[in-house]
């Protein structure tokens, strides 16, 4: 998308991710939308340090944040970039952004919508005939996690190291990523039930590429990165190297105490439009910054996006975004992500006038997870996290990354 049309579609809305252990069936919710940043407390940066310190004593090697807020950016950072040259990890690093692909996946979609290209209770069928065995799975359900698509990766990745070095380098085609989870049955009839699929984000994948005619790198260059000026943000599959100065990621394996395995360079290619994407903390805060202010599809769509699926007590999700309700009242909005070797968390106010990026240089590590959770509290709450000690109570347990194989 070019910057004119840009602005043209900011215009015209003037006037107009799992990391998660689901249930079995999730409903519509209807919670009334909550606090802007007007009533934001300051953000507490010590209490950003806190939950990076502890995160690294759980085993991350290193440990970064951004906030952005209303032009003031604050920074923090713990341990290093890489364990064998010791460089401090940075802000200005790259990382692999695992799940939070799916957003910008989603927007490309919604920005199809808004040229009228693509109907969101449109048949998948309609615009793939043939891809799926169900003509009424339709885009909005592919989207919102609740085609009842089984995710592959719970195979792929029911170890967690062998199953990596198995397609580390190995280069899939989308068709071959849907077909692996048609080998099984469905978790669901469409529509009945949020369940986390990545096979939900591949069929993405193909629908933007079917209807653009062309790849999904291009379609997210030239709509997205551009546009936003995200200069370190880049969609490189099949490529293995990430392209600019970067935090290395290490993947914890299976067995307790077992040594770190680096999964820096690798295809994604198991990922791809569910979640190669590689950025940094400032880009992402600009990516979700601008969607939320409207810069990147019409009201009509952002509200679309904003259409949620209660998938916990705090947490719902729409098209390709969640939303995260704090201890504080208020609801954040973005997507996780887990790849080998990085977990991300990216999320901005209401308003797009507050965003949060976080991210540690290492995966599979559940209590990680869960302590980083703190991030989001002490950048919107004002407050010291109370998930310092990696308490696993209302956030993450499992990864996106085979979010069906227990890991606890």
């Amino acid at each position: 998308m070019s910057s004119q049309m840009l602005r043209r579609a900011t215009v015209s809305g003037t006037v107009l991710l799992s990391l998660l252990a689901v249930p079995a069936h999730a409903t519509a919710d209807s919670a009334p939308a909550t606090t802007g940043t007007a009533a934001l407390a300051k953000p507490d940066l010590e209490g950003v340090r806190a939950v990076l310190r502890t995160a690294r004593q759980q085993g991350a090697p290193g440990a970064l944040a951004r906030i952005d807020d209303r032009g003031t950016v604050y920074r923090a950072v713990t341990g290093v970039a890489d364990r064998k040259t010791k460089r401090t990890i940075s802000t200005l690093d790259q990382f692999r952004i695992g799940s939070v692909t799916k957003t910008f996946s989603a927007v490309v979609l919604l920005q199809l919508v808004d040229e009228k290209k693509l109907r969101l209770d449109t048949s998948v069928n309609h615009y793939l005939p043939g891809l799926l065995p169900d003509d009424r799975i339709t885009v909005r359900h592919v989207l919102s996690h609740r085609s009842g698509l089984y995710d592959y990766t719970n195979d792929m990745f029911a170890r967690t190291v062998p199953g990596f070095e198995a397609v580390r380098t190995k280069v899939f085609t989308y068709r071959e990523l849907v077909k692996r989870s048609l080998r099984h049955a469905r978790t669901n009839r469409p529509g009945a039930a949020y369940s986390y699929s990545n096979t939900n984000f591949v069929v993405a994948g193909l629908l933007i590429e079917k209807l653009t005619g062309r790849s999904v790198q291009t379609a997210y260059q030239d709509r997205i990165f551009e546009p936003l000026k995200l200069r370190d943000t880049f969609y490189v599959h099949p490529d293995t190297k990430l392209p600019g100065r970067h935090a290395r990621g290490y993947l914890t394996p299976d067995t307790p105490g077992a040594a770190l395995v680096d999964a820096t360079r690798q295809t994604t290619s198991w990922a791809q439009s569910a979640g190669s994407i590689i950025s940094t903390a400032g880009d992402l805060n600009t990516f979700l910054s601008a969607l939320l202010r409207g810069k990147l599809t019409s009201a009509a769509s952002l509200d679309q996006m904003q259409r949620w699926w209660k998938v916990n007590s705090n947490t719902s999700y729409g098209l390709g975004l969640r939303r995260r309700t704090l201890s504080c009242g208020v609801s954040v909005y973005g997507h996780t992500g887990a790849v080998q070797g990085y977990y991300t968390y990216a999320f901005t106010s209401k308003d797009g006038k507050r965003s949060l990026s976080a991210a540690v240089n290492t995966s599979n590590n559940g209590t990680v997870l869960n302590t980083m959770f703190g991030t989001l509290e002490s950048a919107f709450c004002g407050k010291r996290a109370k998930t310092l000690r990696g308490s696993t109570a209302g956030v993450e347990r499992y990864e996106d990354v085979a979010p069906g194989v227990p890991r606890d």
